[in-house]
């Protein structure tokens, strides 16, 4: 069977760029989770947890404006469904979303943040300042790649590349710059423990070009 191209037009390619960069910051998700068996018993408890919590933090040289968080939540809690559902009594939640530049003190942040009270550490995560100017960059390292991929196209075909006629952007945390790709991108904290690797940043672009003899 021979396959055909019914519109033949010109050359589309594929190119990717990253930067990859030293973090410059850390943000980290911190909850309080109280279950008591009575309401008061929770909202005491949890509220106790999160003065010791903001105090922890601003011990570490870390400033109110550098934490979002919620108010404390109160919900019943049960165990099953139906009949045999069972009342375990009343959880009191408050989360905070914690940035900090002091990357060599995050793991003892997360020591004291949980001799403070702390239940839960999740979502740690590296990153930078000027994402956006990285993002640059890796968008112009992205279009000079898919252009070196045309030139070795059109050289083993034997024509010549002609202007840029199309320009499609491809968002690299999309399943498209996946599948494009071949892997996703990467970067954060090393395996074992909470130093921060390299951060990266992606792109990805799709150039369709004209051809000539």
């Amino acid at each position: 069977m021979t396959e055909t191209i019914e519109q033949p037009w010109g050359l589309s390619v594929f190119g990717a760029g990253s930067v990859r960069v030293e973090p410059q910051l850390v943000r980290v998700r911190l909850t309080v989770d109280v279950l008591r068996s009575a309401p008061d018993q929770a909202f005491q408890e949890a509220g106790a947890a999160v003065s010791r919590l903001r105090e922890t933090l601003r011990r570490h040289g870390i400033p109110d404006a550098s934490v979002s968080g919620s108010r404390l939540q109160l919900a019943s809690e049960y165990d099953g469904y139906g009949a045999d559902r069972k009342f375990l009594g009343y959880r009191c939640q408050a989360s905070y979303a914690v940035e900090s530049e002091a990357l060599d003190g995050l793991q003892q942040l997360i020591v004291d943040a949980v001799d403070a009270g702390v239940h839960q550490v999740e979502r740690v995560e590296f990153d930078v300042h000027d994402k956006p100017a990285l993002r640059d960059e890796a968008r112009r390292r992205a279009v000079a790649a898919a252009r070196r991929k045309a030139e070795v196209y059109t050289r083993a075909a034997g024509v010549a590349l002609g202007a840029v006629v199309h320009i499609k952007d491809v968002d690299s945390e999309s399943h498209e710059f996946r599948q494009y790709r071949g892997h996703g991108g990467g970067g954060g904290a090393s395996a074992g423990d909470l130093a921060p690797g390299m951060v990266e940043v992606s792109a990805g672009v799709v150039l369709g070009f004209a051809l000539t003899e």
